[in-house]
């Protein structure tokens, strides 16, 4: 099964036409990551914070009804990293099939800087623009936090901005249980 086959029909379209593009400006992007187990998204936002962060978000999704979400940072387990996501498990489009992660060929391996240039141009800055010229969301043209490899569906950073803390946490029991 490709990355591509677990997102939702009508992202999965825009992100084939997304790599398309990028391959005809001459920028090979591969998907590395669609849908995403809310644990294995509780192990990538556990390594980059400490024993005291964790503690304390298990403790408040645990207060605020959300025991699944807590236990998927806990079975995730202690991990160190660096810091490659603000979203705790359910507040990442990867969970609700909305979000690809992509990494830049060059010569055939994989280039994950963002400085690095070629034809003068730096493939995830394509990629970004081209992201933005479809109408979804590319990680690399936030604001604060830049996720270059990242493209979403939404423009709401999680879906926490549709959805309360208990569904999303109901949600996620359902689908990841």
């Amino acid at each position: 099964m490709s990355v591509l086959d677990s997102l939702v029909p009508a992202f999965r379209d825009k992100v084939v036409q997304l790599l398309a593009n990028c391959k005809a400006a001459g920028y090979e992007m591969q998907p590395t990551a669609g849908l995403r187990h809310p644990v294995e998204q509780g192990k990538l936002w556990r390594q980059s914070r400490t024993k005291a962060e964790v503690d304390a978000k298990i403790a408040d999704l645990q207060a605020h009804g959300a025991a699944f979400l807590a236990d998927c940072i806990i079975k995730a387990g202690p991990h160190n990293g660096d810091h490659v996501t603000n979203s705790i498990p359910g507040l990442s489009w990867h969970q609700w099939n909305e979000a690809v992660d992509c990494v830049w060929i060059v010569n055939g391996k994989e280039e994950w800087s963002v400085s690095k240039l070629v034809n003068g141009k730096n493939g995830y800055h394509v990629y970004a623009d081209e992201a933005k010229k479809l109408g979804l969301t590319a990680g690399g043209l936030w604001s604060t936090f830049k996720d270059w490899p990242h493209v979403q569906l939404h423009s709401a950073p999680s879906p926490a901005g549709d959805f309360s803390l208990q569904q999303i946490n109901d949600t996620m029991k359902r689908r990841f249980s």
